[in-house]
């Protein structure tokens, strides 16, 4: 039978001494023995626990709360700067979140007036799975931006309309599909560079990068779109890698994310130059033409430009021949005055000489050398409203001219921008039966029969695989 050892707290004395012939059972005063259990207690061995948090209660100057399982549970508390200084994010920890503490037991002896209490100290705390992620990409967030990583992306210069655009997502999934749909509907008809890394497992986020790298590396790309669909933090965890990250961060390309969905907030989110909540908002944010709708624009543009263009030419060939003929009305006036004064000179002449007055002589004299003076300066007049009138002739002609050269190539411009040119520079449109654009040689091996146009005609075409 095992033998039954009474163990004594260190530092209890007994209060009185034992009676002879009575049990040894010392006997000690409370606040001695409660100050004796506390500090018997405090050197017990620190220990993790993890639990339920329960009554959760948050004060000026500690945290109380319970830890709780199926089997048991303990009371624990957490001084208020401990709390703070872990830097949760809001709500992180409340009723029911599964937690891990650190810490070990403790005893409060209270008073005459306080009751004792038994509680775990607490000394750190974090959240146990997925919300154990959380708090790593709370402080992996805070992290990268203290180092300002989410700047760098968000102040590159993105293209209305990129010629060349790099996908990262997986092969033949949802979100693919998506951004193929979406770009469809931009009628977007630039050049797109697919990389199909593994979006979800724990070797992904290096070769995602990889990818990134690689497709920032091609110089025609301008911007790269990467989309992944929805799911728990877990699987979307390669996205918040921290070298990936960094790699995002110091591209020279701009990246556009599209990583899970509404409500999901990756750290590539955070790091990339746009981010989005679905694969077509991601398409909206990389091509931000509606190129049908602008070639549209453009049409109705150049229409009102040829209309404009005609109206003004005209306009100005009537004004230029309202002054003309204005010219030329002010010119007969100026002539048909001087030819009055000189009738009038030399009527006064004639009479002067009949008199045969001599003043009326010098007069006529006088007269006469005025008259030819006024003969002069109406000759000066007129080769001058002449040449007035020639130039004016030159330069209507001129106006026209160059306007007509103006109109001339903006109708040039214009054609060139039509889709039949790009026909007639030997391309071709590819279509299926339904009249769908076939944009790859996956999709052509996909139908039996395709539809090729060329700038004259539409050819019906079948497909053949060569073995």
């Amino acid at each position: 039978m095992a033998e039954h050892r009474q163990e004594e707290i260190p530092g209890a004395a007994p209060r009185e001494s034992v009676e002879p012939g009575e049990a040894a059972e010392p006997t000690y005063a409370v606040g001695r023995y409660a100050a004796a259990l506390r500090t018997y207690l405090r050197a017990r061995a620190r220990v993790q626990v993890i639990g339920e948090v329960t009554n959760l209660r948050l004060t000026a100057k500690s945290a109380y709360f319970e830890l709780r399982d199926a089997d048991g549970a303990i009371p624990c508390s957490m001084w208020r700067s401990d709390w703070e200084r872990m830097k949760l994010p809001d709500g992180a920890v409340r009723d029911g979140t599964e937690v891990v503490v650190f810490g070990g037991p403790d005893y409060y002896p209270g008073s005459g007036t306080a009751s004792p209490s038994f509680s775990f100290r607490c000394t750190r705390l974090r959240l146990a799975g997925e919300g154990d992620l959380l708090a790593q990409l709370a402080e992996l967030r805070r992290k990268l931006s203290a180092e300002g990583l989410f700047e760098p992306q968000k102040r590159l210069p993105r293209p209305a309309l990129p010629r060349t655009i790099g996908i990262v997502t997986g092969r033949g999934s949802a979100a693919e599909a998506d951004l193929l749909a979406g770009l469809a509907r931009r009628s977007w008809a630039g050049r797109a560079v697919f990389a199909h890394p593994p979006v979800q497992d724990r070797h992904a986020a290096p070769k995602i990068a990889r990818a990134l790298s690689d497709l920032a590396a091609v110089p025609e790309v301008e911007v790269i779109v990467v989309a992944r669909g929805g799911g728990s933090l877990a699987d979307l965890w390669a996205f918040c890698d921290e070298t990936l990250c960094r790699t995002v961060a110091l591209l020279r390309v701009p990246v556009v994310s599209a990583v899970g969905h509404e409500s999901d907030r990756t750290l590539l989110d955070d790091v990339a130059a746009v981010c989005c909540s679905t694969p077509t908002h991601a398409i909206e944010e990389a091509v931000r033409v509606d190129v049908a709708v602008q070639r549209r624009r453009l049409a109705a543009e150049a229409g009102r430009l040829s209309v404009r263009g005609r109206d003004a030419g005209r306009g100005r060939a009537r004004r230029l021949a309202a002054i003309a003929r204005a010219l030329g009305h002010h010119t007969d006036g100026q002539r048909r005055r001087l030819h009055q004064q000189i009738r009038e000179i030399r009527a006064s002449a004639a009479r002067a000489i009949a008199r045969g007055n001599r003043v009326g002589a010098r007069h006529a004299l006088v007269l006469g050398r005025k008259r030819t003076a006024a003969l002069h300066g109406a000759a000066a007049s007129g080769e001058r409203l002449a040449f007035r009138a020639a130039a004016l002739d030159r330069h209507a002609g001129a106006a026209a001219t160059a306007r007509g050269a103006e109109l001339k190539r903006i109708a040039q411009t214009l054609a060139a921008h039509e889709p039949e040119r790009v026909l007639e520079r030997g391309y071709a449109i590819v279509s299926d039966a339904e009249g769908d654009v076939v944009t790859s040689a996956e999709a052509a091996r996909e139908r039996e029969r395709l539809r090729v146009r060329f700038s004259d005609d539409d050819v019906l075409t079948e497909v053949v695989e060569d073995e």
